[in-house]
């Protein structure tokens, strides 16, 4: 069944998630949100709306990059990264009150232990390597010794 194999693992059930995630959140950089987003943007940062569309192509980019085992660990490395900067609007936004949406900033109480678990999920998923998966051990064999056969031994 296809399909099946990819979500076989909580890894990679996990990852799959995390793609969903981004994919979403990055597209979101290009709707109407945009403004929002760029409301949330501290003041030492760069603003504008250039910023949100980067943004938003790093987190679609990743979420691909999640996809293929060549660059699976290095997308999640900028994933993280990208997670850590962002954080500094998140925080802005609560300790500011900049709306999203019209609700309310997420308060840091509750945001800083998603973005924990989102960093969290990211390496486990994609930077964190895999452990080897251990053979049971084997019975030894009889070492047996091989003697000459006479026939070989008189000619």
């Amino acid at each position: 069944m296809m399909g099946i194999k990819r979500l076989s693992s909580w890894r990679d059930a996990g990852r799959i998630a995390l793609v969903t995630m981004f994919l979403f959140t990055g597209f979101s950089h290009f709707s109407s949100m945009k403004y929002d987003f760029a409301a949330m943007i501290p003041a030492p940062l760069p603003d504008g709306l250039w910023v949100i569309y980067l943004t938003g192509l790093f987190e679609i980019a990743g979420a691909i990059g999640l996809l293929i085992p060549r660059t699976r660990r290095v997308a999640g490395i900028c994933l993280v990264l990208l997670l850590v900067g962002l954080f500094s609007a998140n925080v802005n936004a609560a300790l500011n009150e900049i709306p999203l949406r019209g609700e309310a900033a997420t308060p840091l109480w509750i945001r800083t232990p998603m973005q924990l678990l989102y960093i969290g999920m990211v390496w486990w998923t994609s930077i964190k390597a895999r452990p080897k998966e251990v053979e049971p051990p084997r019975a030894r064999e009889p070492v047996v010794e091989r003697r000459p056969s006479r026939e070989r031994a008189s000619s």
